[in-house]
């Protein structure tokens, strides 16, 4: 299958590891990933604050970017993004008067997928261990954000992907549906709730004793963590494509900044130049260069 990247624009700028790791387990399944070029924001952020004008060249750009793309389906390993296609890209482009644009971003949005959508509805995936070799030692929960909850309806996907992942010692979080107080712009607009809501959050986090709190949207963990590490609680938040990408060849190293680890040309591990760098050139028509140069993985 030919599966196109959507790596949304908090990923491809701050998180493009994330982006390397899903590359790595749709690779690793035996599929090519494309990375449409032009491709940039879904235009929750101008939505969500109520400038649906200027969310309207955004939406434009994402539907051409996609429509102009030869894929089978698309994959972003967000929750919130992939859930802004189909629930406001239509609605903002009827907003600005343009039905023709609407339809075509109901297509794209139909045929794009979070990342635990994928694997588990169309691919078929539900044991990591086996069918990904993934392999991450350590203590684990998870925190479900509310677009993929509320809006995609995920279910347990996520959790029971990372569940299923060897060496994983899964716990749960008490409160789970309990948002995090990230919200986009609402943690700008509202910072004294939104703190007081990542504080609830986290006293769940720490009071399942895990090493680890996963989910998927980069966005929340990137909250969560940024909280975390004022409070000294010593808990790592990573996206659980890249607990998914992790093996015992090429684990997930969670010591210092966290960061999938790739082995050079000599078999010696170094730690990835892509994660303060662009995913433009993580997934093309050819093999992604980073998962290219990934000699020492399985597949």
């Amino acid at each position: 299958m030919r599966i196109a990247l959507f790596a949304t624009c908090i990923v491809d700028a701050m998180y493009p590891r994330v982006a390397l790791a899903t590359v790595r387990v749709l690779e690793r399944l035996g599929h090519e990933v494309v990375f449409p070029p032009g491709q940039g924001c879904c235009s929750q952020m101008h939505v969500n604050s109520g400038y649906l004008q200027d969310a309207l060249p955004v939406v434009r750009n994402h539907v051409k970017a996609f429509n102009a793309a030869d894929y089978d389906v698309a994959v972003a390993p967000s929750g919130s993004c992939v859930a802004s296609l189909g629930h406001q890209q239509p609605m903002v482009a009827r907003a600005g008067g343009d039905e023709d644009l609407a339809r075509r971003a109901e297509a794209v949005a139909g045929t794009t997928y979070e990342l635990s959508q994928l694997l588990v509805d169309v691919l078929g995936v539900s044991d990591a261990a086996e069918q990904l070799g993934s392999w991450f030692p350590h203590t684990v929960t998870y925190h479900p954000s509310c677009h993929g909850m509320r809006l995609l309806r995920l279910g347990d996907r996520q959790k029971d992907l990372v569940r299923s992942v060897a060496g994983v010692e899964f716990t749960e979080l008490p409160d789970a549906e309990e948002c995090c107080g990230f919200g986009g712009t609402f943690s700008f607009k509202n910072p004294d709730v939104s703190a007081a809501m990542a504080e609830e959050k986290i006293g769940n986090i720490t009071a399942t004793g895990a090493q680890v709190c996963t989910g998927g949207d980069a966005s929340c963990l990137m909250h969560l963590g940024g909280a975390i590490s004022r409070t000294g609680a010593g808990v790592a938040t990573v996206h659980f494509a890249e607990i998914l990408a992790s093996t015992r060849q090429n684990p997930l190293e969670v010591t210092g900044p966290v960061e999938l680890s790739i082995p050079g040309p000599t078999g010696r591990r170094h730690r990835t130049q892509a994660a303060t760098g662009s995913t433009a050139g993580s997934a093309s028509s050819d093999a992604p260069a980073a998962v290219a140069a990934d000699s020492g993985e399985s597949r």
